[in-house]
């Protein structure tokens, strides 16, 4: 009998082209997906893989093997999903997927109101600027700002929330003194891997020098209230932070819809549909704040 796990590993290497690759994705040490590999290969009797200076590459039994393995791997998912579909049951594991931002700035209270009122049901946070695989069960819930729903996978159920918009924001203080002449001149603040956007017009206040660059949210908010500059935010966060102010002569832009998604049998548990029904409805009473209207 193979061993299920084996298979795991090997579906990482050749999915990751190396040994490294494999143990990183899988969390665990480089021998442990060696000592894998060679299991599933005495097993077989065969060779998976022809090490190679540039990484690992495929034998032609290992391609085989990997068209199989794959097959396998959807079925495992299809059975998971299916038991999971049948519980019923008000308790387990709950675990939602979102960016920090959301986390932070907007859902927080309504996740403490859900515990609050779920006690049984463990709910796991995983605010990250990762994506979650909700097809290999690596969260239940995903909450994601989505601009064009095309780009979701067809096995998905979503529910549709407001559009998100976003908008130039400044330190008030610092607005003050621009205004006033006082100071030094204003710099844009960004996020590193984003850079500033081609819609976000200067308007009325005029940036020099480089860019200000952190390397997430809560950084970029932070140099914004110091008065280092300026910044593209959403708008339920500039708007409801009181030492910000929008940058006179800018427009707002829509960044996407808010999209909750779930996936196959596993929406249908009963904590993960009340969590749904639960959040659904307090993000449709967030449309203000989302679209600073």
């Amino acid at each position: 009998m193979i061993d299920w796990d084996d298979v795991r590993y090997f579906l990482a290497a050749a999915r990751g082209g190396s040994v490294r690759a494999a143990a990183k994705g899988l969390a665990v040490n480089h021998a442990t997906v060696l000592r894998r590999i060679s299991q599933l290969e005495e097993r077989l009797g065969a060779r998976m893989f022809e090490r190679l200076p540039s990484g690992y590459r495929l034998t032609d039994a290992g391609e085989e093997v990997l068209d199989l393995a794959i097959q396998m791997e959807a079925s495992s998912h299809q059975l998971e999903t299916r038991i999971l579909g049948r519980d019923q049951s008000v308790r387990g594991l709950l675990r939602v997927t979102l960016t920090p931002i959301l986390a932070t700035h907007l859902l927080m209270p309504d996740f403490a109101d859900f515990a609050r009122l779920y006690p049984d049901i463990e709910m796991e946070i995983l605010s990250s600027g990762e994506l979650a695989n909700l097809t290999n069960r690596e969260a239940d819930v995903a909450i994601r700002v989505v601009y064009d729903r095309k780009t979701l996978p067809l096995n998905l159920h979503g529910l549709k929330g407001p559009e998100v918009f976003g908008g130039v924001y400044v330190a008030r203080d610092r607005l003050v003194a621009w205004r006033s002449g006082a100071g030094e001149p204003l710099r844009w603040i960004v996020i590193a891997t984003h850079g500033v956007p081609d819609w976000a017009s200067e308007g009325a206040v005029r940036t020099a020098g480089v860019p200000f660059k952190v390397t997430d949210a809560a950084a970029e908010i932070a140099a914004v209230r110091e008065g280092l500059g300026i910044a593209t935010l959403p708008c339920f966060v500039g708007d409801a932070d009181p030492q910000l102010e929008r940058v006179p002569g800018t427009d707002l832009h829509m960044y996407g819809t808010l999209w909750i998604l779930t996936q196959g049998e596993t929406r249908k548990t009963k904590r993960i549909r009340l969590f749904t029904e639960f959040i659904s409805e307090r993000i449709s009473g967030y449309g203000q704040r989302l679209t600073s209207q």
